[in-house]
């Protein structure tokens, strides 16, 4: 394994969240974007393998070491990892709505939702799952938001372009047709 590689795979243990490549290249400036994503390409064959029981893997726009999936249960379940809190149904409606309709205003949220979304966006904004990225041009020029790399952490995804389409969540959500009569 070349030096570099080992020493991604040593910040990448150490990091408790995704480093970036442009992170990951400042370890070591004189290597250059195209050496470290040959070194993160090697570390991730390296791991691919069944003879380890953790992956690296491409998560939130950046490289993070995680537990196998096979693992992920028991390890779970022995209560090793921190366990975040879960989200009421209206933050995890909020955050839908924000992840599907960003750039998005309060007014917006509160207008899907059909309730008063203020208390609920600030807990999400508490919890790094969503951010303010800019602010409208309407009246009184109010705040834009969306979702963090945190929330894409959470959701295992690289971006948001993996996010389920629309059509197929409605498809997932409807209700079984009632069985026929035999």
């Amino acid at each position: 394994m070349s030096a570099l590689a080992k020493l991604l795979e040593a910040a990448l243990f150490a990091a408790s969240r995704p480093l970036t490549a442009q992170e990951l290249a400042t370890l070591e400036p004189g290597a250059g974007e195209a050496a470290v994503r040959a070194a993160l390409d090697e570390l991730q064959r390296r791991y691919a393998g069944e003879d380890h029981g953790v992956e690296l893997v491409q998560i939130a726009q950046g490289w993070q070491f995680l537990t196998r999936r096979e693992y992920a249960e028991t390890i779970e379940r022995a209560q090793f990892a921190l366990r975040t809190r879960r989200l009421s149904p209206a933050a995890l409606e909020t955050l839908a709505i924000v992840a599907y309709r960003q750039p998005v205003g309060r007014l917006e949220v509160e207008e899907i939702r059909g309730v008063d979304s203020g208390a609920v966006l600030d807990k999400l904004l508490e919890r790094g799952l969503v951010e303010i990225v800019s602010r409208g041009e309407g009246l009184g020029r109010p705040l834009l938001y969306g979702t963090t790399p945190q929330f894409l952490e959470i959701l295992g995804l690289r971006d948001l372009d993996e996010l389920p389409r629309l059509d197929e969540l409605s498809v997932a959500l409807r209700p079984p047709a009632p069985a026929e009569p035999e």
